[in-house]
Protein backbone atom coordinates (compact mmCIF):
# COMPACT_ATOMS: atom_id res chain seq x y z
CA UNK A 1 0.00 0.00 0.00
CA UNK A 2 1.03 3.58 -0.62
CA UNK A 3 0.11 6.67 1.37
CA UNK A 4 0.24 9.99 -0.43
CA UNK A 5 0.94 12.46 2.34
CA UNK A 6 2.58 15.69 3.47
CA UNK A 7 4.94 15.68 6.47
CA UNK A 8 3.37 18.89 7.82
CA UNK A 9 -0.22 17.59 7.58
CA UNK A 10 -1.82 16.64 10.91
CA UNK A 11 -4.24 14.33 9.10
CA UNK A 12 -1.33 12.53 7.41
CA UNK A 13 0.47 12.31 10.74
CA UNK A 14 -2.55 10.68 12.37
CA UNK A 15 -2.78 8.01 9.69
CA UNK A 16 0.95 7.31 9.63
CA UNK A 17 1.04 6.87 13.40
CA UNK A 18 -1.96 4.55 13.32
CA UNK A 19 -0.43 2.40 10.58
CA UNK A 20 2.83 2.12 12.53
CA UNK A 21 0.93 1.23 15.70
CA UNK A 22 -0.99 -1.48 13.86
CA UNK A 23 2.18 -2.86 12.22
CA UNK A 24 0.75 -2.24 8.75
CA UNK A 25 3.44 -1.76 6.12
CA UNK A 26 2.77 1.35 4.06
CA UNK A 27 5.04 3.12 1.59
CA UNK A 28 4.96 6.82 2.42
CA UNK A 29 5.03 9.02 -0.69
CA UNK A 30 5.39 12.73 0.07
CA UNK A 31 3.50 15.00 -2.33
CA UNK A 32 2.95 18.74 -2.67
CA UNK A 33 -0.77 19.32 -3.15
CA UNK A 34 -0.13 22.77 -4.64
CA UNK A 35 1.55 21.07 -7.60
CA UNK A 36 -1.52 18.88 -8.17
CA UNK A 37 0.63 15.83 -8.96
CA UNK A 38 -1.08 13.41 -11.38
CA UNK A 39 -0.69 10.46 -8.99
CA UNK A 40 -2.73 12.32 -6.37
CA UNK A 41 -5.34 13.79 -8.71
CA UNK A 42 -5.94 10.43 -10.38
CA UNK A 43 -6.42 8.75 -7.00
CA UNK A 44 -8.39 11.52 -5.29
CA UNK A 45 -10.36 13.99 -7.44
CA UNK A 46 -10.26 16.46 -4.54
CA UNK A 47 -6.48 16.49 -4.62
CA UNK A 48 -6.28 16.19 -0.85
CA UNK A 49 -3.98 14.28 1.43
CA UNK A 50 -3.72 11.82 2.95
CA UNK A 51 -4.87 9.42 0.26
CA UNK A 52 -4.25 5.70 0.69
CA UNK A 53 -3.81 3.49 -2.37
CA UNK A 54 -4.30 -0.19 -1.57
CA UNK A 55 -2.43 -3.06 -3.18
CA UNK A 56 -5.50 -3.56 -5.39
CA UNK A 57 -5.30 0.04 -6.60
CA UNK A 58 -8.29 1.24 -4.59
CA UNK A 59 -8.00 4.85 -3.38
CA UNK A 60 -9.26 5.62 0.12
CA UNK A 61 -9.76 9.12 1.53
CA UNK A 62 -10.18 11.16 3.81
CA UNK A 63 -8.15 10.48 6.95
CA UNK A 64 -11.06 9.07 8.96
CA UNK A 65 -12.02 6.69 6.15
CA UNK A 66 -8.39 5.55 6.06
CA UNK A 67 -8.34 5.08 9.83
CA UNK A 68 -11.42 2.86 9.72
CA UNK A 69 -9.99 0.91 6.78
CA UNK A 70 -6.82 0.26 8.78
CA UNK A 71 -8.95 -0.82 11.74
CA UNK A 72 -10.81 -3.36 9.60
CA UNK A 73 -7.69 -4.81 7.98
CA UNK A 74 -5.31 -4.94 10.96
CA UNK A 75 -4.79 -7.85 13.30
CA UNK A 76 -5.28 -5.61 16.33
CA UNK A 77 -7.89 -2.97 16.97
CA UNK A 78 -7.57 0.77 16.37
CA UNK A 79 -10.94 1.53 17.99
CA UNK A 80 -12.41 0.04 21.18
CA UNK A 81 -14.79 -2.89 20.93
CA UNK A 82 -17.19 -1.57 23.57
CA UNK A 83 -19.73 0.73 21.91
CA UNK A 84 -19.54 3.56 24.44
CA UNK A 85 -15.73 3.58 24.40
CA UNK A 86 -15.67 3.52 20.61
CA UNK A 87 -18.03 6.48 20.48
CA UNK A 88 -15.73 8.37 22.86
CA UNK A 89 -12.74 7.65 20.61
CA UNK A 90 -14.60 8.67 17.46
CA UNK A 91 -15.88 11.92 18.99
CA UNK A 92 -12.37 12.76 20.22
CA UNK A 93 -11.03 12.17 16.72
CA UNK A 94 -13.77 14.31 15.18
CA UNK A 95 -13.06 17.16 17.61
CA UNK A 96 -9.33 17.07 16.96
CA UNK A 97 -9.84 16.94 13.20
CA UNK A 98 -12.26 19.86 13.46
CA UNK A 99 -9.75 21.94 15.39
CA UNK A 100 -7.18 21.12 12.73
CA UNK A 101 -9.65 22.31 10.08
CA UNK A 102 -9.78 25.69 11.79
CA UNK A 103 -6.01 25.86 12.20
CA UNK A 104 -5.48 25.12 8.52
CA UNK A 105 -8.05 27.76 7.56
CA UNK A 106 -5.96 30.29 9.49
CA UNK A 107 -2.71 29.12 7.91
CA UNK A 108 -4.18 29.29 4.39
CA UNK A 109 -5.71 32.73 5.00
CA UNK A 110 -2.34 34.09 6.06
CA UNK A 111 -0.27 32.23 3.48
CA UNK A 112 -2.38 32.51 0.33
CA UNK A 113 -3.78 36.02 0.65
CA UNK A 114 -1.75 39.23 0.59
CA UNK A 115 -1.94 41.10 3.92
CA UNK A 116 -4.35 43.72 2.59
CA UNK A 117 -6.86 41.03 1.58
CA UNK A 118 -6.67 38.95 4.74
CA UNK A 119 -9.75 38.93 6.94
CA UNK A 120 -8.93 39.46 10.63
CA UNK A 121 -12.56 38.66 11.45
CA UNK A 122 -12.37 35.31 9.65
CA UNK A 123 -9.10 34.48 11.38
CA UNK A 124 -10.55 35.40 14.77
CA UNK A 125 -13.66 33.27 14.18
CA UNK A 126 -11.50 30.26 13.39
CA UNK A 127 -9.24 30.91 16.38
CA UNK A 128 -12.28 31.13 18.65
CA UNK A 129 -13.22 27.61 17.51
CA UNK A 130 -9.69 26.45 18.25
CA UNK A 131 -9.77 27.92 21.74
CA UNK A 132 -13.19 26.43 22.52
CA UNK A 133 -11.99 23.05 21.33
CA UNK A 134 -8.79 23.21 23.36
CA UNK A 135 -10.69 24.37 26.43
CA UNK A 136 -12.99 21.36 26.08
CA UNK A 137 -10.05 18.99 25.74
CA UNK A 138 -8.32 20.56 28.75
CA UNK A 139 -11.45 19.94 30.84
CA UNK A 140 -12.03 16.45 29.46
CA UNK A 141 -8.55 15.01 29.05
CA UNK A 142 -8.67 11.63 27.32
CA UNK A 143 -7.35 8.81 29.43
CA UNK A 144 -4.86 6.18 28.37
CA UNK A 145 -6.18 2.66 28.69
CA UNK A 146 -4.29 -0.55 28.14
CA UNK A 147 -4.12 0.24 24.43
CA UNK A 148 -4.09 3.35 22.27
CA UNK A 149 -6.95 4.19 19.90
CA UNK A 150 -7.69 6.43 16.94
CA UNK A 151 -8.66 9.36 19.13
CA UNK A 152 -5.25 9.33 20.81
CA UNK A 153 -3.52 9.56 17.43
CA UNK A 154 -5.82 12.39 16.38
CA UNK A 155 -4.98 14.34 19.54
CA UNK A 156 -1.26 13.64 19.12
CA UNK A 157 -1.33 14.95 15.55
CA UNK A 158 -3.31 18.05 16.58
CA UNK A 159 -0.90 18.96 19.37
CA UNK A 160 2.04 18.26 17.09
CA UNK A 161 0.59 20.66 14.52
CA UNK A 162 0.03 23.32 17.17
CA UNK A 163 3.64 22.97 18.30
CA UNK A 164 4.80 23.28 14.68
CA UNK A 165 2.67 26.18 13.44
CA UNK A 166 1.47 28.02 16.55
CA UNK A 167 4.19 27.75 19.22
CA UNK A 168 3.53 29.99 22.19
CA UNK A 169 0.00 30.85 21.03
CA UNK A 170 -2.07 28.06 22.57
CA UNK A 171 -0.35 26.75 25.70
CA UNK A 172 -1.64 29.40 28.13
CA UNK A 173 -4.54 27.91 30.08
CA UNK A 174 -3.90 24.48 28.57
CA UNK A 175 -1.17 23.12 30.82
CA UNK A 176 -2.51 19.57 30.81
CA UNK A 177 -2.71 19.54 27.03
CA UNK A 178 0.79 20.98 26.74
CA UNK A 179 2.09 18.11 28.89
CA UNK A 180 0.17 15.42 27.03
CA UNK A 181 2.56 14.89 24.07
CA UNK A 182 5.34 13.88 26.44
CA UNK A 183 3.11 11.27 28.04
CA UNK A 184 1.98 10.05 24.64
CA UNK A 185 5.58 9.76 23.44
CA UNK A 186 6.28 7.46 26.39
CA UNK A 187 3.53 5.17 25.11
CA UNK A 188 4.32 5.55 21.40
CA UNK A 189 8.03 5.90 20.70
CA UNK A 190 7.75 6.79 16.96
CA UNK A 191 5.86 10.03 17.82
CA UNK A 192 8.90 12.28 17.36
CA UNK A 193 9.44 10.98 13.83
CA UNK A 194 5.79 10.93 12.77
CA UNK A 195 4.30 14.09 14.28
CA UNK A 196 3.73 17.02 11.88
CA UNK A 197 7.05 18.56 10.87
CA UNK A 198 8.76 20.45 8.08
Amino acid sequence: MKLLYSPTSPYSSKVRMAARYLDIAIEDVAVNTADEPPALIEANPLGKIPTLITDDGEAIFDSRAIMHYLHRTAKKRLYPKKHSKRTEAEVLEALCDGINDSLLAIVYEKRLRPPELQSPDAIQRQWAKVERGLDHLERHMPKFGKTLHGGHFALASLLGYLMLRFPGEWENGHTRLAAWPGKFADRFKPYAALKPQT
